[in-house]
């Protein structure tokens, strides 16, 4: 169930985004139906628990997953070592195109931000760790994201956070990046961890 990798035509990155999104979703939809789909989920938790072992954040940002995304904010609560971790939630605008994080208690989020993305209604926050969905993430660090722009912003405001990329091993390709692009620390995935420039 390997990924296919991106026709050599492909030259912007709206057209890269397009093809690792009908990417992962034939590929998840191909694990699920083998019931393959717990074992790749569980690898990477297994992989991220020893990173945020190794961080020891006071306060985590997560994400609510979209889009066949891994899930760490129902992964992570439900492992003893990480039940009393603080966790917080990305919270988008779209008038000016901003995001912050706010306080989360873990339970199912009952209100949507202005992306229609599942959110918390707590304060605001500042975590020193965060995961970063990526759709598509390079050897460097570089990560691909929806487009909006969001996480790059806040992670440029927020130069001494920790910034982990959670991808699945297949959306690993190569752009060149960008002067707003703010490259990860590291790379989670099913498969291992990706320290940029090793």
């Amino acid at each position: 169930m390997a990924w296919t990798a991106p026709p050599a035509n492909i030259s912007d990155r709206a057209a890269l985004r397009r093809h690792l999104l009908a990417e992962r979703e034939r590929w998840a939809a191909e694990l699920a139906a083998a019931s393959g789909w717990q074992a790749v989920h569980e690898a990477l938790s297994e992989h991220l628990r020893q990173v945020l072992l190794m961080l020891e954040p006071e306060l985590l940002g997560v994400y609510w997953p979209i889009r066949s995304e891994f899930n760490a904010a129902v992964s992570l609560p439900a492992d003893t070592r990480f039940t009393s971790l603080p966790l917080a939630l990305p919270w988008a605008r779209r008038q000016p195109r901003e995001m912050e994080y706010r306080r989360w208690d873990g339970k199912p989020p009952v209100q949507t931000d202005e992306c229609g993305i599942p959110s918390a209604a707590g304060a605001a926050v500042v975590p020193d760790v965060v995961l970063a969905p990526c759709v598509g993430y390079t050897d460097e660090g570089v990560r691909l994201g929806y487009g909006g722009g969001y996480f790059d912003r806040w992670l440029a405001r927020h130069p001494h956070v920790t910034a982990v990329g959670i991808a699945w091993a297949g959306s690993r390709v190569t752009f060149e990046p960008e002067p707003h692009d703010v490259p990860l620390m590291l790379v989670v995935t099913e498969e291992g961890v990706v320290t940029p420039g090793e």
